[in-house]
């Protein structure tokens, strides 16, 4: 299976890319956009591996979003990018509201086209 997941090197996400790659052998694209909450290297031990891909691009970019669907063609969307670190929220609310609706959205209309 292809699977296309959002905010792939954060803690949780990585822990799911790994498993979905090492254990139950399905196709991987990672999107993220690789900002302050992600860690690219907990996913080093899939460097080489053909079934996973990162992709560096933010949820909110239309384009980015539509040429990953497009190009990869996932059978399955798994989206964890969010803001999630509270203390950030309250000195950056306009972020949480970009990645957690604005890119929400745009993830919901390219899956639908």
């Amino acid at each position: 299976m292809r699977i296309l997941v959002t905010g792939g090197c954060g803690f949780i996400g990585s822990a799911l890319v790994l498993h979905l790659v090492q254990n139950l052998g399905h196709e991987v694209l990672t999107l993220d956009a690789l900002t302050y909450a992600a860690n690219p290297a907990s996913l080093a031990s899939l460097e080489a591996n053909p079934r996973h891909r990162l992709c560096e691009a933010d949820i909110c970019d239309p384009g980015a979003v539509n040429a990953a669907f497009r190009d990869f063609a996932p059978e399955a969307v798994m989206h964890l990018a969010a803001e999630s670190h509270v203390d950030r929220s309250i000195t950056e609310p306009g972020a949480f509201i970009r990645t957690n609706v604005t890119g929400t959205q745009v993830m919901l209309d390219a899956a639908r086209t």
